[in-house]
């Protein structure tokens, strides 16, 4: 691992995968370096023209490149369902949440969700349930550790170290702080994946589970939020801190990549930047005690089904 780059990045070709986000930042250089490497990639947008420009971006980037637009708006199920029937693919080899909105102001989903726990955690979960029967078509009978298994990678943050998730308050309806609330999200996350690679061991599936983090990566999402409440100094403080002190999305990006393409990444694996958390070539990550609870994890998996009306049916008859 120490040392590695996109260049360390193994042959992609026949493979399907799906980026969320993917019209900017992490998900939009994920998805370009995986089209780099032959595969056929789908870029799931929430906005049409934001993602058809990235899309010939990518295309100029990459000519040649087999790269399409999706519509998903993650805050929204009805969406997330369309997005999932439309799926151009039977077999998904690769699926990357990578979206994700950070330190916003208390608002809702078109669900009624707090909206980082909305769109961060539960956009995702249901997503990921919605695409599992391509996801295990992939994954039979194709070795878990190899560079074409079948993986599922959902990007986290360092920042899940502000605190656990509340059981009892998941949509922060008592109390409301945006960087306790985006932590949380990171934490359900963390938790999302320690129980979908539990529930897939336990069903003998080689569908491989993993996370990763981009460390301090200079995206749009440290400026949305003050940007959305008009805090026109925090706007640019994050502005100048993207300039200053973090590394590029290019960088930032890494760590997701390795955790889809490298071969022998483990089932439950996080993945971030090997300097502190903060920046450098991808490595095992420091993760809170409390992302590796199976009775946390079990509760959360309970709870996103009931909220979301996505059971993993396909799972428990695999």
């Amino acid at each position: 691992m120490a040392g590695w780059s996109v260049r360390d990045i193994l042959d992609q070709s026949g493979r399907n995968a799906v980026v969320t986000g993917a019209n900017s930042g992490l998900g939009y250089v994920t998805a370009r370096e995986l089209a780099r490497k032959g595969a056929r990639v789908l870029l799931a947008c929430r906005s049409e023209t934001r993602g058809r420009a990235a899309v010939e971006r990518l295309r100029g980037e990459v000519p040649g490149g087999d790269v399409r637009l999706g519509l998903l708006d993650l805050g929204e199920l009805a969406s997330v369902r369309e997005f999932a029937g439309s799926l151009p693919y039977e077999r998904l080899d690769l699926l990357v949440n990578n979206a994700g909105v950070m330190a916003m102001p208390y608002g809702t989903t078109a669900d009624g969700f707090e909206t980082q726990f909305g769109v961060n955690h539960l956009g995702h979960f249901a997503l990921t349930g919605l695409l599992l029967p391509a996801l295990l078509a992939a994954a039979q009978g194709r070795p878990a550790s190899g560079p074409a298994g079948a993986r599922v990678v959902t990007v986290s943050s360092m920042v899940h170290l502000l605190g656990n998730i509340d059981p009892r308050d998941l949509n922060s309806e008592r109390r409301y702080r945006r960087w306790t609330a985006y932590g949380r999200s990171k934490t359900a996350n963390l938790l999302f994946t320690h129980e979908l690679a539990r529930r897939l061991a336990a069903a003998g599936s080689d569908l491989v589970a993993a996370a990763a983090h981009p460390g301090y990566a200079a995206t749009n999402l440290q400026t949305a939020g003050p940007r959305a409440e008009g805090r026109r100094v925090a706007e640019r403080l994050m502005a100048l801190g993207n300039r200053v002190i973090a590394q590029p999305a290019e960088a930032g990006a890494l760590p997701a990549l390795y955790a889809a393409t490298a071969p022998g990444v483990r089932p439950d694996s996080f993945t971030g930047p090997s300097l502190a958390m903060w920046r450098g070539a991808p490595a095992p990550s420091r993760r809170a005690s409390w992302t590796l609870d199976d009775r946390a994890g079990e509760r959360l998996w309970q709870a996103s089904e009931e909220l979301t009306g996505v059971f993993y049916d396909a799972l428990k008859g695999s």
